[in-house]
């Protein structure tokens, strides 16, 4: 079997539930597929950034020119091509994400040559469910009272465990104390909206300096968050490990390193108790379950980020989640469901906060290419920046 073709589609996933009075508060998405000349294909997934999509787009057909003609079996030589040969060993987040979708859409395709599912050719399940949790459910809030009612409203699509973003403003290394004030009540109404049985997951999105990320995680460590993630940038592995020692939450960190050269420094410098990877741009699906081999022997779990859509994105993170002795809970785009929903021929349900592990071969999941359509890519507007005259004191 040989590859014939990559083929990249971009979309934008624009659903009643990704719209709010405000405008859409998406991101174009790629999807992709590999073709061989026996007929098979495989589907995958790069992550994507807003403004970065059609960069993205052209890494996938520039490694689609070095695919062709290739066995599609031999993945773990064609990702140290792109890193060492293609890339000249510098890497991008674009590169990265390019590569990861490709990889993802081989296993896929392989999967299927074997009549199988991805999952048993990496080891065999450890797990016949996989926790989820939701985010992207709170488009729109403006209030605390808003907030807590949109937690309120993706409790009961199912989920048992949400994640969001509490901190006010633009991401800057130093807040005010109103801002500081802010985070604790958005943490508070919600942890009083949900009860103490549904898990907050806190995001600060590696915005702040050290004392702000410290002085915020002792504040709220009474409203009993699951976990606090990326407090400071991964950047200085020596800030975050200050800060991981100095609170009492558990601390995330991974979502902007890829591939398992970024991930070796984080576990040497006990810097996080929990990785949070993206298969979709951290190296594929090798590359993230290599990641929490390397995270097992040091008491760290794995909690793979999915800012992806709930289709080839999802299904590659579920068959890697399902071999992983050290995996905890997984990333779920709640404005991303409709979208899901409406191009899967076979999609995912949350049930009970989980999602059951596919039968099918490859990744499990099927796209209908023709509802693809009906998500044409969208330009955005210019996101509005401050400038100069805007910053505070």
């Amino acid at each position: 079997m040989k590859i014939t073709d990559v083929k990249s589609f971009l979309v934008y996933p624009d659903t009643p539930r990704s719209t709010t009075a405000e405008g859409s508060k998406n991101k174009n998405l790629i999807l992709l597929k590999v073709e061989t000349d026996e007929g098979i294909t495989g589907w995958g997934e790069a992550n994507t950034q807003v403004d970065k999509a059609r960069s993205i787009a052209q890494h996938i057909t520039g490694l689609g020119r070095y695919l062709t003609g290739r066995n599609p079996f031999h993945i773990k030589h064609f990702t140290q091509m792109v890193y060492n040969d293609f890339g000249g060993k510098r890497g991008s987040f674009e590169l990265f994400c390019a590569m990861s979708g490709i990889e993802i859409a081989l296993w896929d395709l392989i999967g299927k040559s074997l009549n199988t599912p991805v999952y048993n050719l990496l080891g065999g399940p450890c797990r016949d469910r996989i926790r989820v949790y939701a985010n992207g459910w709170f488009s729109g809030a403006h209030t605390p009272d808003e907030l807590a009612q949109k937690a309120l409203d993706t409790v009961k699509l199912g989920f048992k465990a949400i994640k969001f973003y509490p901190i006010p403003g633009p991401r800057r290394l130093f807040i005010s104390r109103e801002d500081e004030r802010v985070a604790v009540e958005n943490v508070r109404v919600i942890r009083e909206a949900v009860g103490p049985d549904i898990d907050i997951l806190i995001d600060v999105h590696r915005r702040l300096a050290p004392m702000h990320a410290i002085r915020v995680a002792t504040m709220i460590e009474e409203f009993n968050p699951f976990w606090y993630e990326e407090p400071v940038s991964p950047e200085n592995l020596d800030a975050l490990a200050e800060v991981r020692r100095a609170i009492n939450l558990p601390v995330v960190t991974g979502e902007a390193l890829y591939t398992k050269i970024a991930f070796r420094e984080v576990l040497e410098r006990r810097a996080a108790d929990i990785l949070n990877p993206d298969v979709a741009s951290c190296g594929g699906i090798l590359e993230l379950k290599e990641i929490a081999a390397m995270a097992e022997p040091c008491y760290v779990a794995i909690s793979p980020h999915n800012y992806n859509s709930p289709t080839m994105g999802l299904a590659a993170t579920i068959q890697v989640a399902a071999i992983l002795p050290n995996f905890l809970i997984t990333e779920y785009f709640v404005n991303f469901g409709e979208f899901g929903d409406a191009i899967a021929v076979n999609p995912f349900k949350v049930e009970e906060g989980y999602i059951r592990l596919p039968n099918g071969p490859g990744l499990g999941l099927e796209i209908n290419e023709e509802a693809l359509e009906d998500f044409p890519f969208r330009e955005l507007p210019p996101r509005k920046f401050r400038i100069y005259s805007d910053e505070g004191p």
